[in-house]
């Protein structure tokens, strides 16, 4: 069924995209109990399976129904567009006792046997303690199964950020939400989300909309968030399909006989804009040495960089888009 969304004029003026380590976090846990999500994250999920096997993530689960209510408080839209992980579950740990009752009560209300299952009685039992505790298996989730990939999902999280923000000031809002999910549409004032359980319609009343981009949250498109958070959209993030492959796998045979093996995959690497510090973690080259390659290929015409908040990102031109075996129209 659809949800809507209903914009006034201040409302467009208050759009804003932002990057949350903290909905990654919830939303890889959820990934590790939705087989249907595996798809683009399976060499990510060999590789943590220990880490997430010491982690006991039922609590967490219990309020994670398939199509349902889920809890606001324990990933609520960030407060700026870069909020760091500590920033964010400060905010969880700070939940007032009546707004966590609720939503807790919301979201096992939504799975079947959930308020009478034990885990369920017991979340409600003490919410002011459920909090501390679901922000604990939080803060271990992260530092166990994102934190150390946090670089390349950050990258390629801002990547997609930077190039719709873009596409936003070439071609405005209502072509924006198409580009971001076929599952969004714009046609009056209203954005129409295809997909969620319900039929909801909410007036957004001058809050605005906060537009997140997502690795794990792939295929989904989501939205929601009462009062007092402000409304969000969360979309899948554009390059996931290549976000666990090496770039050495990439690399056309021709291109690294043209340019060399390591100038070639800084190419190759390209596929979504990024920064040195991310080319070289991708790589496992030193940051000096990526570098010197992205200068050269700067000076050859096949890049070009900007600057983004704190970095200088760099993508491929058409010509670099083209040597690189990818389509430019498809940019």
């Amino acid at each position: 069924m659809p949800f809507h969304l209903h914009f006034g004029e201040q409302d467009l003026l208050r759009c804003r995209f932002a990057v949350s380590p903290l909905w990654e976090t919830q939303a890889a846990v959820r990934t590790l109990a939705r087989p249907e999500r595996h798809g683009y994250h399976l060499p990510w999920l060999r590789r943590i399976r220990g880490a997430a096997d010491g982690i006991d993530l039922r609590p967490l689960w219990a309020l994670m129904p398939e199509g349902g209510h889920n809890p606001d408080f324990f990933c609520p839209p960030p407060q700026g567009p870069a909020s760091t992980f500590e920033e964010e579950i400060a905010l969880v740990r700070g939940t007032p006792v009546r707004t966590a009752r609720d939503d807790i009560a919301a979201a096992l209300a939504d799975a079947p046997g959930g308020p009478d299952s034990p885990v369920g009685r017991a979340l409600l039992k003490d919410p002011a303690r459920t909090v501390q505790r679901l922000a604990d298996l939080l803060e271990q989730a992260w530092h166990a199964l994102v934190e150390p990939d946090w670089p390349r999902l950050r990258a390629l999280l801002e990547a997609d950020v930077a190039y719709h923000s873009r596409r936003l000031a070439e071609g405005g809002f209502e072509r924006l939400v198409g580009e971001l999910s076929p599952r969004l549409a714009w046609q009056d004032a209203t954005l129409t989300i295809v997909g969620m359980r319900g039929d909801h319609v909410r007036v957004l009343g001058g809050q605005g909309l906060v537009l997140m981009p997502s690795v794990f949250s792939w295929p989904d498109v989501v939205s929601g968030y009462e009062p007092p958070w402000q409304p969000a959209v969360i979309y899948p993030a554009r390059g996931i399909g290549g976000l666990w492959t090496r770039v050495a796998d990439r690399t056309p045979d021709a291109v690294a006989r043209l340019l060399g093996r390591v100038r070639a995959d800084v190419l190759c690497a390209l596929d979504e804009p990024a920064g040195t510090t991310v080319l070289a973690q991708r790589l496992l080259l030193a940051p000096s040495t990526v570098s010197a390659h992205l200068a050269v290929l700067r000076d050859a015409g096949l890049l070009t960089s900007r600057r983004y908040g704190h970095q200088v990102l760099y993508e491929r031109t058409p010509l670099g888009m083209a040597l690189a075996g990818s389509d430019p129209d498809d940019a």
